[in-house]
């Protein structure tokens, strides 16, 4: 495919480093964070499948949470692992292409998908005994199925801006995989319309689904108050201890890398921010949503003591 003067075939990734052996470091760091998010998700979601206690939409979510971060973790790691055992850095056009459209479509869709999530914890405080009939499995179901439209539909606006840029600056992607700022570090052509675009797509993606978590987490801080035991308002709170762990370090590091002009892009800093959401996040919402979670550490123990 042609751009400007160049004919861009590959990109080359330079990932974390040149070094022969920090690259095996980093090849078994990856390899154990990736077995342990392997190992974690699908744990969790076999133990949702296999016990009845677990069939509520909260963790009807959480199940799905799980898969979409299996899912959202294999988009960077096995080439991140390739490119730390590999002399060859390269990824055809069509593969970065493929990535960085899973990445943004799965990245949109969590944001979603933790708004869903936002409401169903709003739903089970406010209304403790309407609860199964105000969050039907059809309701559930359209929840989720409307997070992954939102996500990918959203994908194919920015994937579709973003590789119509003239990359004039080389094909060498300064990053572990094919991102919006190393690929507009590279682009002689940034206008003004694709940074609205840019913005466009933040604003509705994750600006506007933080506003909607906070907000329930306004009604939900209402409904608390007028819970009148302290036991009750505190295992009310402590049934979105979880969600707020995960909204807040979810967000955080998406809104650091992209809720600031190109200008200001630092890609060896954006780099180790960008592994965190990337890799490291997957890994960490399984403990996040069990280690403090009793019906899920019974569900555990009613599985071992089964097998």
């Amino acid at each position: 495919m042609e751009w400007g003067n160049h004919t861009v075939t590959e990109f080359i990734l330079l990932g974390f480093t040149t070094d022969p052996t920090m690259q095996l470091v980093l090849f078994a760091l990856f390899l154990g964070v990736y077995s342990v998010t392997w190992l974690g998700n699908t744990s969790l979601m076999v133990l949702i499948c296999n016990d009845a206690r677990l069939h509520t939409p909260m963790y009807f979510f959480i199940g799905n949470l799980s898969f979409l971060d299996l899912w959202y973790s294999s988009v960077y790691t096995p080439k991140i692992l390739v490119t730390c055992i590999s002399e060859d850095k390269s990824i055809s056009f069509a593969g970065c292409v493929a990535q960085f459209f899973f990445s943004a479509g799965l990245a949109y869709s969590e944001c979603y998908l933790l708004v869903a999530m936002a409401y169903d914890r709003y739903m089970a405080i406010s209304k403790p005994l309407l609860y199964a009939q105000a969050m039907p499995r059809r309701l559930c179901v359209c929840l989720v199925l409307c997070s992954y439209t939102g996500g990918f539909v959203n994908a194919i606006i920015l994937s579709s801006n973003t590789f119509t840029l003239h990359f004039c600056g080389g094909n060498v992607i300064d990053d572990f995989f094919c991102d919006v700022p190393p690929l507009v570090k590279l682009a002689c052509d940034v206008t003004d319309s694709y940074q609205s675009v840019l913005y466009f797509l933040l604003t509705s993606n994750v600006i506007t689904p933080l506003a909607l978590i906070l907000a329930s987490y306004l009604f939900i801080i209402a409904a608390v108050l007028r819970i009148r035991s302290a036991q009750g308002r505190l295992k009310a709170f402590s049934t979105c201890s979880s969600h707020l762990a995960s909204v807040t370090l979810y967000y955080g590091s998406i809104l650091y890398i992209y809720a600031r002009p190109s200008s200001s892009y630092n890609l060896e800093r954006d780099k180790m921010v960008s592994t965190f959401y990337t890799v490291l996040f997957p890994m960490l919402n399984p403990m996040i949503y069990s280690l403090r979670n009793k019906d899920v550490k019974d569900a555990l123990k009613k599985l071992c003591d089964f097998s």
